[in-house]
């Protein structure tokens, strides 16, 4: 590009040619008297603390002041909220320790030992948030495995204790004499050796007669050798049998629930006199029912002749 400057002082006109390196230079030169001024200004608003920048800087620092705390807030009540879901699962803890010493048939006896005395100013240490994030990690991971543990513990507990109410292990006749047992005897009415069984228990006719475990009643009937008879079906091909009853208060399809009473001893049937005879079978089977009932505190305080 050229340009031609006409002037009456000069003789003759004068051309300049401005080439592309000549407008970047000027460019550049801008460029850094604009920059250089900018810093210049900078360094002086803040070495001299003029107002308008005082203020700027004043104003930067509270946002960023307002951003810290916001976090900080946000942090701590979300420690907050971890510490109350901790101490929620530490009473959720309690209440399952007490459901598993009642399974197990204990209770928790409170701490009667004396502490040592102590004493002293209060001086609080406070924790770092580190600290007491890691502090919350910990006691999450321990309540996490203690509430493994006890539900565990727990599950299995209730199995033992269905599979034990399920089992005949209580005398179906309270303060009887025990007769015959089972196995080989001589029949007491053809006098001929045979098998009895089951147990008999001597009591005064009209005497209650419960249910030795939960189950279901499979019959109440009467039989030509047995007389009046119920069959309770406990589960798992178990069922238990009450002969010679002088009263039947169930009915086939009832739910009997251990110690239920469901009837009275008596002498119908092949009997020589007023007792109960009690078998329990297995798949139609006959078992000695006294393995079943030596695992309840009754059967040792059982009378015997």
């Amino acid at each position: 590009m050229q340009i031609i400057l006409v002037s009456r002082h000069l003789k003759a006109a004068r051309t300049i040619t401005i080439m592309p390196r000549h407008v970047l230079t000027v460019v550049v030169v801008s460029l850094v008297v604009l920059f250089s001024t900018s810093a210049l200004f900078s360094w002086l608003s803040v070495h001299w603390r003029l107002p308008v920048v005082e203020k700027l800087l004043v104003s930067m620092q509270q946002q960023e002041s307002k951003k810290v705390e916001s976090y900080v807030s946000n942090n701590l009540q979300l420690m907050a909220t971890r510490l109350g879901e901790l101490q929620a699962k530490v009473s959720q803890l309690d209440s399952l320790g007490e459901r598993v010493t009642g399974l197990a048939g204990r209770k928790i006896e409170p701490e009667t030992a004396v502490r040592p005395g102590q004493g002293g100013p209060f001086l609080p240490v406070p924790m770092a948030a580190d600290e007491l994030q890691r502090e919350i990690d910990r006691l999450a991971q321990a309540v996490e495995n203690k509430t493994d543990e006890l539900s565990m513990l727990e599950s299995k507990l209730l199995e033992k204790r269905v599979s034990e109410r399920l089992l005949p292990t209580i005398l179906p006749v309270k303060e009887a004499v025990f007769g015959s047992p089972f196995g080989y005897r001589s029949d007491p009415i053809a006098g001929l050796r045979s098998m009895h069984e089951g147990l008999d228990f001597s009591a005064e006719a009209g005497t209650p007669v419960v249910v030795a475990a939960d189950g279901v009643v499979l019959s109440a009937n009467y039989h030509a050798d047995y007389g009046n008879v119920i069959d309770v079906d406990h589960g798992d091909g178990l069922t238990s049998r009450y002969a010679h009853l002088s009263s039947v208060d169930v009915k086939p399809g009832m739910l009997v629930k251990r110690g239920e009473k469901i009837g009275a001893v008596g002498t119908s049937g092949r009997s020589t006199g007023p007792h109960l005879h009690f078998e329990v079978r297995m798949l139609g089977v006959a078992q000695n029912p006294a393995r079943f009932l030596k695992q309840g505190a009754e059967f040792a305080q059982l009378k015997r002749r």
